[in-house]
């Protein structure tokens, strides 16, 4: 249980200087999103909450009416709490009363505090916000409008506003989620978590636009090999039906199978039947 303490004992324990303020209560005040030594008052309700996720939790809960739910504006919190000595002030990296620090990360712009420096947090100005891994690790895209893998700053396919949606499987915002999120082949993201579980279900197809989410020319060769050995009867042999490639983007004219439908021009199996072709088998009496 957190208790408030008073400024007088942390004067007394930070005698060692700044450090000791840097440090004092470090990891013993926050909740389950962030570690901080302070709270803050939501500009929208004016009620107090340990972070702007503890508060968006909170007023979006299905208990609460649909008309009463909201999100608090991160960037217009002005007021905060320190968890040591209870005092209310404006937002800054030091106690005004206690001379504790809030937090060992704090970012000025986004109102931010977190004492777990580990994730390495950084702000980027082009998303507004910070986020974690290190500046160095990651690059801003703007026509994709978000940050991205270093790994990626030749090879990714950009999507505009790519982040700027929820997640297709889980319908959670991704641009501030928190949780680790995947870039796909085709450019669109979702989360990790949620990609993880549709490979659990054996779905691989990008729930937004269906191309394949990965390198699939191993399952390509073992249909072949499983087309080639479920001959058709002599009826069906010369049935053809139009596909779209859901991978390259081909119309193509092919022989009907009840396995799969290959595409001619890059050999995908990531196919869909658009419509059938003229009735040129006999029918059965």
């Amino acid at each position: 249980m957190e208790v408030a303490i008073p400024p007088q004992s942390v004067f007394q324990i930070s005698v060692g200087g700044e450090r000791s303020l840097m440090d004092f209560g470090s990891g013993n005040f926050g909740c389950s999103h962030y570690k901080r030594r302070c709270k803050i008052r939501a500009p929208c309700c004016g009620e107090i909450f340990d972070c702007r996720h503890c508060h968006n939790e909170a007023k979006n809960a299905i208990e609460i009416d649909p008309l009463e739910r909201h999100e608090v504006p991160r960037h217009d919190v002005n007021k905060v709490i320190c968890s040591l000595c209870g005092k209310e002030q404006e937002v800054q990296q030091n106690c005004i009363n206690c001379g504790v620090c809030l937090g060992k990360y704090y970012c000025a712009k986004c109102k931010f505090f977190d004492d777990n420096v580990s994730k390495n947090q950084y702000h980027c100005d082009g998303c507004g916000i910070c986020r974690t891994g290190g500046a160095e690790n990651f690059f801003h895209c703007n026509q994709c409008g978000c940050c991205y893998g270093i790994a990626l700053k030749e090879s990714h396919r950009c999507v505009e506003k790519a982040m700027h949606h929820n997640c297709p499987i889980c319908f959670e915002y991704l641009f501030d989620s928190t949780k680790d999120i995947s870039v796909l082949q085709c450019g669109h993201t979702m989360h990790l978590d949620c990609l993880n579980e549709m490979r659990t279900h054996f779905r691989f197809s990008c729930p937004v636009c269906s191309k394949s989410v990965c390198d699939m020319s191993k399952v390509w060769k073992k249909l072949d090999e499983e087309v080639a050995s479920t001959p058709l009867p002599e009826i069906y042999q010369n049935k053809m039906v139009w596909i779209l490639c859901n991978d390259c983007g081909m119309t193509s004219n092919v022989n009907s199978h009840i396995v799969a439908h290959k595409c001619p021009s890059c050999n995908s199996y990531n196919t869909r039947q658009t419509r059938g072709g003229p009735p040129n088998c006999s029918r059965i009496q």
